[in-house]
């Protein structure tokens, strides 16, 4: 095996020389060979994986629920076990319980990583359905004073002001503040975008 190969082709390029060894004599302990990978002892390496490979999988699959991420993420841990052998410290435990450790750690950011993307889609998604704040909403957020907003705000008519209202401070989207006011969906996406030009021109006049 060269462990200058992918990822993925070393991963099963030593499964297949681990499993192919399987049987020709008793199977040395992750303890054993965790010190000789971190020398760079590739056939250790190799029968690391076959012995640790299982396991990994199984707490990978039991965090992430997703078959094909799972062996995704075992791939990497198995890759990353590889490199970061040199870091484990036999006086401080056992090899399998930090092997597990890596993979529990790599799941874990997994996970967190597609939970962030799910919420980044769901923002853009809210985004675009949602009321198109132009440059005078994100001034506002930014940090302009409040009772020059509120000031601005009564230069509005009723439903433009209650429209802002509702968008920018209730967080509606247009069909809802559209559904809230009983007017046409139209109607509020025309009140939203002269009163926001309004708005825009009161606080350039104040600040």
């Amino acid at each position: 095996m060269s462990i200058r190969r992918g990822p993925r082709a070393e991963c099963r390029a030593a499964a297949r020389a681990a499993a192919g060894r399987r049987g020709t004599g008793e199977r040395m302990e992750a303890d054993e060979l965790l010190p000789r990978v971190a020398k760079g002892d590739q056939e250790a390496f190799e029968e690391l994986y076959g012995l640790v490979s299982g396991q990994v999988f199984g707490l990978v699959r039991r965090v992430l629920r997703d078959h094909a991420q799972s062996e995704e993420v075992t791939q990497e841990v198995l890759v990353e076990l590889w490199r970061s052998a040199p870091r484990f410290d036999p006086a401080r435990g056992r090899a399998l319980p930090w092997i597990l450790t890596l993979a529990h750690r790599r799941a874990v950011d997994r996970v967190r990583s597609v939970r962030a993307a799910t919420e980044r889609e769901a923002r853009a998604a809210r985004r675009g359905e949602g009321p198109a704040f132009d440059q005078v909403a994100e001034a506002v957020e930014a940090g302009l004073e409040r009772e020059w907003v509120r000031g601005c705000l009564g230069s509005l008519t009723d439903l433009q002001r209650q429209a802002v209202v509702l968008a920018y401070y209730d967080g509606c989207t247009y069909r809802e503040v559209a559904h809230r006011l009983s007017v046409p969906l139209g109607t509020v996406k025309t009140r939203m975008r002269d009163g926001l030009l309004r708005l825009r021109d009161c606080l350039e006049a104040v600040l």
